[in-house]
C-alpha cells in the first residue's frame, strides 16, 4: 500500500511502515501542512494491526534540513504550543517502535524528529545541528529536554550554544546516533533491525518502550506484568527456547477505545 498525504508518503511493507519526508525543492523541511500531518499519519498507523516497526526518512538522500521559515510568524507565536511540538510529542508516543534512517542533513526540526524516534540509523554523510541560536529562537522546552535526555546536558548545550553542524562519528560519540553505516549498507542495515523488532514479541517491546520512556506509572507496569501472565507470552518462549525453535508470540496491542 502506498498513498501520499501532502509531503509525506506512507508506505507499508509486511510488519514495516515508512514515512518519507519529501520537499525536495527546501531539502525535505517540514512545511505547516507537513508537520500538521504527520500525527494524522502516525493515528493512522497505530491503528493497522499489520505495522510493528515504523522508520522514518527522507526522500533523495536528505533526511530533513529543518522546519520552513516561511511561516516565521507562526512559530513566533507558537512556542511550546507549535504545530512541530505537537507532530514530535505523537512521533515520540507512537506505540510501535521507530527508526530514523538519516542521510545528509538532519537540521533544526529533522534532528527534532529524529531524537523524538526511539533509535537512529545514519548514513556516514549525514550532517546534524540545532540552529536556533543563529536565528535568534528559543527551541521548545519538551524539544530541548528530549535532547538533553539523549545525548546529555553538555552535549545539547554545545549543539544549542554554539548552532554548528557535527558530522555522524561526533554525532555517534555523543549518543545522537546508535549506528554510522556506509551510505550504500544503511538501507539493508534498517531492513535487518526492523526484520529482528517484527520477529521479537509485541508484549515485550511494547513493554520496554513505555516504561524506558517513562510513560508507564505503577498501575501500567503491573497491567503489564498481568499481560505475561494471561498471554502465554513467556510460556511460548521459554517452550520455544527448549524445542530450539523460533517462538509464535501472538500478543497483540489492544484495540483503541
Amino acid at each position: 500500500m502506498a498513498v501520499s498525504d501532502a509531503e509525506l508518503t506512507v508506505e507499508v511493507t509486511g510488519p514495516v511502515a515508512t514515512v518519507v519526508i519529501a520537499n525536495p525543492g527546501r531539502r525535505n523541511a517540514m512545511t505547516p501542512a507537513m508537520w500538521r500531518q504527520l500525527p494524522v499519519l502516525l493515528d493512522r498507523l497505530e491503528a493497522d494491526t499489520r505495522v510493528r516497526a515504523l522508520v522514518l526518512t527522507g526522500a533523495a538522500g536528505t533526511f530533513c534540513a529543518g522546519a520552513d521559515l516561511g511561516d516565521l510568524d507562526e512559530l513566533l507565536e507558537a512556542g511550546d504550543a507549535s504545530i512541530a511540538v505537537a507532530a514530535e510529542e505523537r512521533l515520540a508516543a507512537f506505540g510501535r517502535p521507530t527508526i530514523a534512517a538519516i542521510s545528509g542533513a538532519c537540521v533544526g526540526g529533522g534532528c527534532q524528529l529524529a531524537v523524538a524516534c526511539d533509535l537512529r540509523f545514519a548514513a556516514a554523510d549525514a550532517r546534524f545541528g540545532v540552529p536556533p541560536a543563529r536565528l535568534g529562537l528559543v527551541y521548545p522546552a519538551p524539544t530541548t529536554r528530549r535532547l538533553a535526555r539523549l545525548v546529555g546536558p553538555s552535549a545539547a548545550k554545545h549543539l544549542l550554544f554554539t548552532a554548528d553542524l557535527i558530522d555522524a562519528e561526533r554525532a555517534l560519540r555523543i549518543g545522537l546516533v546508535d549506528e554510522v553505516l556506509p551510505p550504500d549498507e544503511l538501507a539493508d542495515r534498517i531492513a535487518a533491525v526492523t526484520a529482528t523488532i517484527a520477529d521479537r514479541s509485541r508484549l515485550t517491546v511494547a513493554a520496554a518502550k513505555e516504561i524506558v520512556d517513562e510513560r508507564a506509572d505503577a498501575e501500567r507496569i503491573a497491567w503489564w506484568h498481568g499481560q505475561v501472565r494471561d498471554s502465554g507470552e513467556a510460556r511460548e518462549g521459554v517452550a520455544a527456547a527448549n524445542e530450539r525453535r523460533p517462538p509464535r508470540f501472538g500478543w497483540a496491542p489492544p484495540a483503541a477505545d
